[in-house]
């Protein structure tokens, strides 16, 4: 079942080409971790096999690689300091601000299976139901189309729904469907979900107000990095927020933002 050392370079290079995202070669054990579960799928013996095909140029089977590869991990409320500022500092001042077009558009970027999109339209349903009565657009994205699908089904396991989500907002917002949880459409009716890669040029109906892009840029070279958020500038609302992970900046990265200390998190608006 080991991965050899010339499939590991195939598909590392294989994912630079088409996701910009670059492999390190100590973890050449994530490839043959997340390629194990696509054997069955594929008919395929082996993972030197299921790597053969894609090298005989079966685009459905490099897509599956691709998008084995790329996903990451998520949870409900991850990391609940961006959750904090969004309710007690962004949303209440967007309130006032977009009180007049009544219109408030937020972009969950790499949303993964769904639970970031899904945890700020549970928040505005529980801290804001006026704002989400408005035409509220919470346009959730991601490279791969397996996991996007995944995401708008909406239902999840125990084990997800054990991982920050408050038992309360179990309880009123999911229904239990055997041994899942499914959202109930007050939830699901507030996020809208497409396939996009964030190398490709990308416009929305509305310039985000709010941008969520967290924990992806560490997958990224400083180049690749400074074009995304280069683009990410371009479409943001203005003085709009955009939400970085944890260990990633803008700072010697890409110019025209400016970063605000919110208590233990922090977020960047571009600068005039």
């Amino acid at each position: 079942m080991a991965v050899s050392a010339a499939d590991a370079a195939f598909v590392r290079e294989l994912v630079l080409r088409r996701s910009a995202i670059k492999l390190d070669e100590a973890k050449d054990y994530l490839i043959e971790m997340r390629l194990a579960p696509l054997l069955a799928e594929n008919g395929a013996e082996s993972i030197a096999a299921l790597i053969g095909k894609a090298r005989q140029g079966d685009r459905g089977v490099d897509t599956q690689i691709i998008e084995a590869i790329t996903t990451h991990e998520t949870s409900f409320y991850r990391d609940i300091a961006p959750f904090e500022t969004l309710q007690k500092v962004l949303l209440p001042a967007l309130k006032v601000s977009r009180n007049a077009t009544r219109q408030l558009s937020i972009w969950c970027a790499a949303c993964s299976s769904g639970q970031e999109p899904y945890s700020i339209a549970m928040l505005l349903l529980e801290h804001f139901p006026d704002i989400a009565s408005w035409p509220v657009r919470i346009i959730a994205t991601d490279l791969s189309e397996r996991v996007i699908a995944r995401a708008q089904m909406a239902r999840f396991t125990q084990m997800d729904v054990n991982r920050g989500l408050p038992a309360a907002q179990l309880v009123k917002y999911f229904e239990r469907h055997g041994t899942h949880w499914q959202l109930k459409p007050m939830v699901r009716q507030l996020v809208q979900f497409k396939a996009l890669n964030l190398l490709d040029t990308h416009s929305f109906p509305i310039r985000p107000d709010i941008i969520f892009l967290r924990n992806v840029l560490i997958y990224f070279d400083v180049p690749t990095k400074r074009k995304i958020l280069d683009r990410v500038r371009e479409i943001i609302a203005p003085g709009g927020a955009l939400f970085l992970g944890a260990a990633e900046t803008t700072l010697n990265v890409a110019e025209g933002w400016e970063r605000i200390a919110d208590g233990r998190h922090s977020y960047y608006v571009g600068k005039p």
